[in-house]
């Protein structure tokens, strides 16, 4: 996980004395003592001047050394290994004081992400007895709504309470925050901020609030392994058989030598039996270009993160991940593209270096309703290959998705429509006419797939390992079969 650079925290300059307000403990102490000073002096009792002056002395000497600098707040968010769905969370609020005197309490806050599920929480180094009254992260809770932003059957994080600890004078006191992330995604930490009351609780500080600190988790990806050959490979160098000759390690025949030929290609056995040089000819093994499109147009399902159920989204960006670690795991070139009004898109590329771009760009994936139709937005002059393998994750919750669908088939492309509806998705609990339309729909959505293979394009759920095998096979046994012809 890779923490941005510390934030400059908001705080006064050095020589500024303002942001200190005196508390009501102070104007109680002042009152106090002068009222039993002016009726002393008014009655002539010594004895009330006498029980005035504690309160007036120790007021004076509790502000003999007053602060004069606001406190610092910055957020760290963990190391630099990658952060994985399902993986161990780690986080620091940071308190610093610049001042020469010490602050006797700091109150510190700091608002967390609910998917960053924080099970740990106290200062460096001080133990926080109030920490453990936390519930387990495990505890069943109230389900809350996703579409707030919470994980459903989650409940409130140890870091939503407030911590209170000292901090010495040119010190800094550390806030460490440990849990787990529930699921993929840019998740803040923050914002924080903090106030403290020095002499002696006195003079309290105004709030002073940093902004919150990105933490990036990378969806974990699904097993998933496809075993069939491509459709139609297109470059010139890969793990994929062709037709072409050329090198590569599918046996095509034997020949008779040319010149050019390495003689490492030499069949011997065949050269002394016919007395004449011959060479064993090979198919070029070739690349192919895989484009993985996102139906972002709508969301449905509840998220319940790396151990609950899945969304459409969900499904979505973790099947995406393992398409493409699959296949740049192979050498082939993978780009990425969403259908929706944003139409973002990341170019074709292969390597290493590829994998951790997309999983870059899976984390700013959002479902995103729009009214206009985005094929051409999306699908402009020369942005697909002819050669290329499109494999559409939709949930086909939009009937613009089955006609987009339909164009590709039309022109001649190799698609591959990946359902990523969940498979549990409940009707709906209300009474009256509610379910017979949820069947209704559901029916309707039956016959759109019918109709979507009717024109070649096959539909199969995702299922992680071996999910597009079958359709993989039908796809390049249509590819490679002998095409009709007008004279």
């Amino acid at each position: 996980m890779t923490g941005p650079s510390v934030p400059e925290p908001r705080s006064a300059e050095p020589e500024s004395t303002d942001g200190w307000a005196p508390t009501p403990a102070l104007g109680r102490a002042v009152l106090l003592a002068g009222l039993l000073l002016v009726a002393g002096v008014l009655l002539g009792r010594v004895d009330l001047v006498v029980l005035a002056s504690p309160f007036a002395l120790g007021t004076a000497y509790a502000l003999r050394r007053r602060p004069t600098t606001l406190p610092q707040v910055w957020i760290t968010a963990g190391d630099d290994a990658p952060l994985v769905e399902g993986g161990e969370v780690s986080a620091a609020v940071s308190v610093g004081n610049p001042d020469t005197v010490d602050y006797d309490l700091v109150v510190v806050r700091s608002r967390v992400s609910p998917w960053l599920r924080i099970s740990r929480a106290g200062f460096a180094g001080v133990d926080d007895p109030a920490a453990s009254d936390a519930p387990p992260s495990d505890a069943p809770t109230a389900e809350a709504s996703p579409a707030a932003g919470t994980p459903a059957g989650t409940g409130r994080s140890v870091a939503d309470r407030p911590f209170v600890t000292s901090v010495p004078a040119a010190a800094a006191v550390d806030l460490e925050l440990a849990g787990r992330a529930l699921r993929w995604g840019r998740h803040p930490v923050g914002p924080a901020g903090a106030r403290v009351a020095a002499a002696g609780g006195l003079l309290v500080s105004r709030a002073v609030l940093t902004d919150a600190v990105g933490v990036r988790v990378y969806p974990r990806t699904e097993p998933f392994e496809a075993v069939e050959a491509m459709p139609r490979a297109a470059g010139l160098v890969g793990a994929h058989h062709s037709r072409r000759p050329g090198e590569g390690g599918e046996l095509a025949g034997v020949r008779i030598f040319a010149p050019g030929d390495r003689l490492r290609r030499v069949d011997w056995r065949v050269s002394l039996r016919a007395r004449q040089l011959h060479v064993a000819a090979t198919l070029s093994d070739r690349d192919a270009e895989v484009v993985v499109l996102l139906d972002v147009l709508a969301e449905a399902g509840r998220s319940g993160g790396v151990d609950g159920s899945a969304s459409v989204l969900d499904t979505t960006v973790r099947a995406t991940a393992a398409i493409a670690e699959h296949y740049l795991h192979r050498g082939d070139r993978v780009s990425l593209l969403e259908y929706g009004p944003g139409a973002r898109r990341l170019r074709a590329a292969a390597g290493r270096r590829q994998y951790l771009t997309v999983l870059e760009w899976l984390l700013d994936v959002r479902a995103d309703a729009s009214q206009h139709e985005p094929y051409d937005q999306v699908f402009g002059p020369q942005q697909l290959s002819s050669d290329a393998l499109v494999v559409v994750l939709t949930p086909l919750l939009d009937e613009r998705s089955a006609q987009m669908l339909a164009r590709l088939a039309r022109g001649g492309r190799f698609v591959v429509a990946v359902d990523t509806l969940p498979a549990n998705l409940a009707p709906p609990k209300d009474r009256g006419w509610a379910e017979v339309a949820y069947r209704l729909w559901r029916l309707d959505r039956e016959t759109m797939i019918g109709q979507l293979r009717e024109h070649g394009v096959p539909v199969v759920r995702w299922a992680g390992a071996g999910s597009l095998d079958q359709v993989l096979r039908d796809v390049a046994r249509l590819a490679t079969a002998p095409r009709v012809g007008s004279r």
